[in-house]
C-alpha cells in the first residue's frame, strides 16, 4: 500500500476517457493507499511521472460541474495532505481564430492572458444558440512554481519541437484494444464550420445535417512538415456550469477576451 503524504501533485479528469488517457502517461503505478480520510467518496490511481508522485482522481460517474469538481479536489486534499500542485486536464471544445490556429487534437494549456488568470470563468443564463450568457470573473492564477515551469517548457518545445504524437503512438502500439477510441482521428474530420451554421440535434453528423461544402466551411489549410501536430497553445481556458453550445458566443469570447478553448466537462 502507498503512503498518501508522498504524493505532491493532484490530477483531476471529468470522465472516465480522460482518466484512462492520464493513468497510460504515468511511468509507473504505484499501490492503492494505505488509508484515506474519513468520508472521502473518491477512488485513487496512484503513480509516478518523472521525478513527481501523482495522485489521479475521476468526477463521480454521471456528475459534472464547478460543484463535482470542487468536492473532488477537497476530499483528495483531506487524504493527501501534502499535494501543492493541482491540475485539471481532460477534453476541451476549441475556439479557433485567425491568430491561433487550434485544431482537434490540440493542447491547450491555461496560462495567464490580459488582467485573467488563465482560467475565465463564465456564467448566468443558458448558452445556448441565440440565448444571452453573462461571464462573471476570473480564478486566481496558477502558483508561479507551475508558471515557470510551462514557461520552461515552451522555449523548450519552440526550439526542439515535441515527441507528443510519438509518445501516444507508443502507448497505442502496447495497448492495441485502445486503438479505436483514442487514436487521433484523420484530418480530413477536422471541419470548421461558420458560427452561423446551427447543428439540431444530436443524433446525426454535422456533414449530414449542415452539409460540408465551402459555403458552410471555414477553410483552413493543411498543416505542412515545420508545423507542430498536435500544436500546444498557450493562454485562457473559459470554464462554467454548463457546455458551450453557441458557436457565436464562443467566437465572441474568443475575440473579445482571448478564449482559447472551454472546458467541456467540469
Amino acid at each position: 500500500m502507498s503512503d498518501p503524504q508522498d504524493y505532491t501533485v493532484g490530477w483531476i479528469s471529468a470522465i472516465p476517457t480522460e482518466s484512462v488517457a492520464a493513468r497510460e502517461f504515468l511511468d509507473e503505478r504505484h499501490a492503492p493507499p494505505e488509508h484515506v480520510a474519513q468520508h472521502d467518496n473518491n477512488v485513487y490511481i496512484l503513480g509516478k511521472i518523472g521525478r513527481h508522485n501523482v495522485v489521479m482522481a475521476t468526477l463521480p460517474k454521471g456528475e459534472y460541474g464547478i460543484a463535482s469538481a470542487a468536492a473532488v479536489a477537497r476530499d483528495m486534499l483531506h487524504s493527501f495532505s501534502n499535494v501543492r500542485i493541482g491540475l485539471m486536464v481532460g477534453i476541451g471544445g476549441g475556439a479557433p481564430t485567425a491568430e491561433h490556429d487550434v485544431r482537434l487534437g490540440d493542447i491547450v494549456v491555461s496560462g495567464r492572458y490580459g488582467d485573467q488568470g488563465g482560467v475565465f470563468q463564465y456564467d448566468f443564463g443558458k448558452t445556448i444558440q441565440d440565448q444571452t450568457f453573462r461571464h462573471t470573473q476570473h480564478l486566481n492564477q496558477p502558483p508561479q512554481l507551475l508558471l515557470a515551469a510551462v514557461g520552461a517548457l515552451e522555449v523548450q518545445y519552440e526550439a526542439d519541437s515535441h515527441q507528443l504524437d510519438t509518445q501516444v503512438t507508443r502507448i497505442l502500439e502496447k495497448k492495441t484494444r485502445l486503438r479505436k477510441k483514442y487514436s487521433r482521428p484523420p484530418m480530413m474530420s477536422d471541419k470548421l464550420y461558420r458560427s452561423d451554421i446551427v447543428h439540431r440535434g444530436s443524433l446525426q453528423n454535422c456533414d449530414e445535417i449542415c452539409g460540408d461544402g465551402p459555403d458552410q466551411l471555414v477553410h483552413r489549410p493543411e498543416r505542412g512538415e515545420e508545423d507542430d501536430n498536435p500544436a500546444i497553445h498557450y493562454g485562457l481556458i473559459a470554464s462554467a456550469n454548463q457546455l458551450m453550445k453557441d458557436a457565436q458566443i464562443r467566437d465572441k469570447l474568443a475575440a473579445e477576451k482571448g478564449v482559447l478553448c472551454f472546458e467541456m466537462e467540469a
